[in-house]
């Protein structure tokens, strides 16, 4: 009998992913009415206990709050299905008769996921409906700090499939995952696909892995608040987005750049929305405490309520601060506080004019954040496509709140917990992860000439 916990999982990690291709192996078969019911019914019950789940999430990690953690435990099972209706994902996708051509899914198989400990409860949800919905079986990997709301997350998921109609192993959780236990998963040979999200060492196992993998790059997100801007609202979804879950969404505002022109109405409007604006001593302890000297994120610090991380640094804010903020000098190594800091703590810096902002901007995401996520806020239409134009980032937001938007509650993008960075990431895509990023498509192709006919002379 096995008694090493690395072994242990790690035949839980080759049994269950038997189970899940054995499963797939029927649920391949299914209609796309079979499987839209199955997906309608699990984000059904996703629905249902998402309070629960969220507080359950805080209760075990200690990261973020349980209202904000049920919004994304809602942008899961409630946005996303919505958005998936009607989508076509199984069988024969569309036909192209001047081209002669049929476009055929081909679901990948059995789907890896591996789930962080900051959203561990919606990951799961998201994860999981999206390879239902391609006509995927599912795996699970909770993160180890997270893995009893993650798994009781699963076991709402599993019952609901079950219900439905779906072949029983379908849905997988590993129960006690380890390091060995995860990379087991993503090399075992009935592994179609991996979806990671967490940190850069997971995101680089899972690339090299030897199987296809869908891995996101860290955020670092400037905010560039142009003269056009209505400051006062500018600011205030600033601070709605940067306390959105105590920072942890990577997408959530670092730091806000404007002209010195903006400098005293934007004081006056973060003051104004209980913002606590630090003083030189109180920012030089926030980059002690927040920031490693590898430039990592402080984990004790991650998601943790402002007043808690005024505390750890050495000082006292009112109980009812909404975000910590200090004013930085420029962007790179030798000012810490440009990074990405996952906690409601915000820069903000002052520069000359447009072009200075611009460049502040790029350096930004070039410290951290490339491929991520960048945010406006302007009403010079001009503008704000320059901005878009020049950032390095795929997913470029205006006058909204950063976290909302980048994941599809504010915008029109996809709704998604895993937000691809693009190949300057080195990511494969820079797109919001969907269903559709989780089947192949087969061409069913008539002849419409003859080679000869192929060329112009």
């Amino acid at each position: 009998m096995l008694t090493d916990p690395d072994l242990v999982s790690i035949q839980d990690v080759r049994s269950k992913v038997e189970e899940a291709y054995a499963a797939w192996q029927k649920y391949r078969a299914f209609s796309q009415a079979q499987v839209d019911s199955i997906v309608e019914s699990v984000a059904a019950a996703a629905r249902a206990n998402a309070q629960r789940l969220a507080e359950l999430a805080v209760e075990e990690t200690g990261y973020g709050n349980a209202k904000d953690k049920l919004s994304k435990n809602l942008l899961a099972s409630d946005v996303l299905p919505r958005t998936m209706r009607g989508l076509k994902t199984i069988g024969i996708l569309r036909e192209i008769p001047n081209q002669k051509l049929v476009e055929i899914a081909v679901p990948m198989g059995v789907v890896a996921a591996i789930l962080p400990t900051t959203n561990p409860t919606s990951t799961a949800i998201y994860k999981t409906l999206i390879s239902l919905k391609a006509g995927n079986a599912i795996v699970i990997s909770p993160h180890p700090r997270a893995k009893i709301c993650s798994c009781e997350t699963v076991a709402v998921l599993q019952q609901a499939a079950l219900q439905a109609g779906a072949p029983p192993g379908l849905i997988q959780c590993i129960d006690n995952s380890t390091i060995e236990a995860t990379n087991a998963l993503m090399k075992h040979p009935r592994t179609g696909v991996i979806l990671s999200t967490g940190g850069g060492g997971i995101v680089r196992a899972a690339y090299s892995s030897g199987k296809p993998a869908f891995g996101v790059g860290p955020g670092n997100v400037p905010v560039l608040v142009e003269k056009s801007a209505d400051v006062e609202d500018a600011v205030s979804k600033v601070v709605e987005g940067k306390s959105f879950d105590f920072g942890t969404v990577c997408s959530s505002e670092q730091t806000i750049v404007a002209e010195r022109g903006l400098r005293d109405r934007i004081l006056a409007a973060l003051k104004a929305r209980k913002a606590f604006l630090c003083d030189a001593r109180q920012t030089e302890a926030l980059a002690k405490l927040l920031l490693t000297s590898h430039f990592t994120v402080n984990p004790d610090c991650v998601g943790q309520a402002p007043t808690k991380i005024a505390k750890m640094a050495g000082f006292e804010v009112p109980a009812d601060t909404s975000i910590l903020v200090v004013e930085i000098a420029g962007v790179g190594r030798e000012h810490p506080l440009s990074a990405e800091k996952l906690s409601p703590v915000l820069s903000l810096l002052f520069v000359a004019d447009f072009a200075a902002a611009l460049d502040a901007s790029e350096s930004i995401l070039r410290f951290g954040g490339l491929g991520h996520t960048a945010v406006i806020h302007a009403t010079d239409d001009a503008r704000i496509r320059e901005f878009a134009l020049r950032m390095p980032a795929f997913r470029i937001l205006v006058n909204t709140p950063a976290p909302q938007g980048s994941v599809g509650i504010t915008t029109g993008i996809f709704p998604a917990m895993t937000l691809g960075c693009g190949a300057v990431a080195g990511n494969i895509t820079g797109d919001n992860i969907g269903p559709l990023h989780l089947i192949n498509i087969k061409r069913l192709a008539y002849v419409t000439r003859k080679a000869e006919d192929a060329f112009e002379n």
